[in-house]
């Protein structure tokens, strides 16, 4: 298995879905990192040699903010919405959605699973 930036990816897909499996990387981006690198879209990653991978990284590291990094400042983001008392902080703070979705009959990923009702 390659590993880029603390994370192994699979040998069997695509380079371009392989690199899909760092946190802060899509289709989009995994391609223009290919493209800058000169690497084939198709190649697997297991035919990758490490001059490739040695140059993805480097390209990665030095253009996007991916994996640990990306995560902290999400949750900075986060916090400093809750810390300021913001709308969008409270809905944060109560795991509410935050984008104005409706909660009535919908929302489960955020609230958790239905309880039923109570004294039935």
């Amino acid at each position: 298995m390659a590993r880029v930036l603390g994370v192994d990816l699979p040998n069997e897909k695509h380079a371009f879905v392989g690199l899909t499996y760092l946190y802060g990387i899509g289709r989009t981006r995994a391609k223009e990192i290919l493209q800058a690198t000169g690497i084939p879209f198709n190649k697997k990653i297991k035919d990758l040699d490490d001059n490739e991978i040695r140059s993805i990284t480097q390209y990665i590291n030095s253009h996007y903010k991916v994996e640990g990094e990306l995560k902290q400042e999400v949750q900075r983001n986060v916090k400093r919405l809750i810390e300021i008392g913001s709308y969008r902080g409270l809905r944060h703070r109560q795991g509410l959605p935050v984008r104005g979705q409706r909660t009535k009959t919908n929302a489960r990923t955020r609230k958790g699973p239905s309880h039923g009702i109570k004294g039935k």
